[in-house]
């Protein structure tokens, strides 16, 4: 009987946790473990309706429980013959999903007007959960993490586009709103991905043949940095006896991370959220797939659809972040100068019509933040207009707020009149207004391809 009891622990994963913030309105499911066989009883405060099943032979188990449209300080016992566990003050109302890399998870202590908007960030009806940053091999049950209420010093940690975003909804709703933030600095599209969708792809496939290689010659990269870090060990003595300026440690070769290996992150960051109800997904990520650019598409693509199968949660909204302008449009020439006057072609800028085209699949949506990054800094700390920008999509498309500009301005069509070439846009609200005295960064070609800067109006 002693052991029988031991056994019949009630385990619940992470996500289901004081505090939580469930799906209003929704059939949400609730998963957990206990004895093999036993019968699970869940019972729900807000209608007082007992909920049963069995245990599995490995005593996983899940029920799905009707919620309110609306709920405060609600609590949820389970129930598992002599033991019992209760979740306490639960709120129901709007779930998102925060995901992506770096900027993403750059958090609001450091963005801009950090102070002032740490101060008045005190949001109890808004919760938020940040998923531990972990890569692993194989799909894990559950991650480590916890909910907290929104306050001025939780917020300092948490992810700012995702707080901003939230912070709009629920400003405009009025309705709990909870933030799960699964987010990891630079990681691309590929890890976040269910091994098998790479698998069965034929051209998705390259990115698990590149893991092998990289795995077989794992050694071979260690070496190569190893010699690094110790020359920069001897310039660095020598340059700070000599009073000279000291050089810059070496980067660790990204094929040493473990985060960047297909699969890890979805299998670590992802799979143990799942099937957590969530109203949709918000995402800012492309950077670590620049150098890959011509996959990402196809790639963006099937990780957006993997998702939504796995949470069989159907075509959830899921609204990203097209990548900010960052460095200045130049090239090389001959010699190795720069050469301002020639257009050059830019990785970024084949991420960038990726995610525009990947508007085919549908109920996405895409945040232009061209005019919003910083040339000297890959993480432009303007998050508020990032977060502002995909709550108005949400606010337009799932919230019926119909009468806002939701999309930033997208190329519709060009015609050639005379010596001229009038370029369409569509959502340009009341018109485009340029950001400074003239329009920077147009260039344009013939068949030859050879492109020129253009004069703009």
């Amino acid at each position: 009987m002693f052991s029988s009891v031991a056994y019949a622990d009630i385990k619940l994963p992470a996500i289901i946790s004081d505090n939580m913030v469930l799906q209003a309105d929704a059939n949400v499911p609730l998963w957990g473990s206990a004895e093999p066989q036993s019968k699970i009883i869940v019972n729900c405060s807000w209608n007082n309706v007992n909920v049963t099943t069995d245990a599995d032979s490995k005593g996983k188990w899940l029920v799905k429980v009707k919620t309110p449209k609306s709920g405060s300080n609600c609590a949820i016992t389970i129930t598992c013959g002599q033991e019992s566990k209760t979740v306490n003050n639960i709120l129901i109302g709007e779930v998102w999903l925060c995901s992506g890399q770096s900027n993403m998870w750059w958090p609001v202590k450091q963005a801009k007007d950090a102070n002032t908007e740490m101060a008045v960030a005190n949001y109890p009806q808004i919760r938020l959960f940040t998923v531990s940053e972990n890569a692993s091999d194989i799909p894990l049950d559950d991650c480590a993490g916890k909910w907290v209420l929104c306050s001025s010093q939780t917020v300092a940690e948490f992810s700012a586009v995702g707080y901003f975003f939230g912070r709009e909804l629920y400003k405009k709703l009025n309705t709990p709103i909870g933030l799960i933030s699964s987010s990891y600095g630079g990681t691309p599209a590929q890890a976040w991905t269910r091994r098998e969708v790479l698998a069965k792809d034929e051209q998705l496939k390259v990115c698990l043949e590149k893991d092998a290689e990289v795995e077989a010659n794992k050694a071979k990269y260690q070496q190569q940095y190893d010699q690094a870090l110790d020359k920069w060990k001897k310039d660095f003595k020598a340059a700070k006896a000599s009073g000279q300026k000291t050089p810059n440690k070496p980067a660790m070769p990204r094929e040493l991370f473990k985060k960047n290996k297909s699969s890890v992150l979805y299998n670590a960051m992802i799979c143990p959220l799942i099937p957590y109800a969530i109203k949709g997904v918000i995402w800012y990520q492309g950077e670590s797939n620049a150098s890959e650019n011509a996959l990402y598409k196809r790639l963006f693509s099937a990780m957006i659809t993997n998702w939504r199968q796995d949470w069989s949660w159907g075509d959830f909204p899921f609204y990203y972040v097209q990548l900010a302008s960052y460095g200045k449009h130049m090239k090389k020439n001959s010699s190795g100068k720069t050469d301002f006057s020639v257009p050059y072609d830019s990785n970024w800028a084949r991420i960038r019509e990726a995610q525009s085209m990947t508007l085919s699949l549908p109920n996405t949506g895409m945040v232009v933040a061209i005019d919003i990054g910083e040339f000297k800094n890959i993480h432009p700390k303007n998050k508020q207009d990032v977060g502002k920008r995909l709550a108005l999509w949400a606010l337009a498309k799932d919230y019926g707020f119909k009468d806002i500009v939701y999309s930033g301005p997208l190329y519709k069509n060009m015609k050639i009149e005379n010596d001229k070439i009038r370029i369409s846009f569509e959502y340009a609200g009341s018109g485009l207004i340029p950001k400074g005295s003239d329009i920077k960064g147009v260039a344009i070609a013939g068949a030859d391809k050879k492109f020129v800067w253009a004069n703009a109006e």
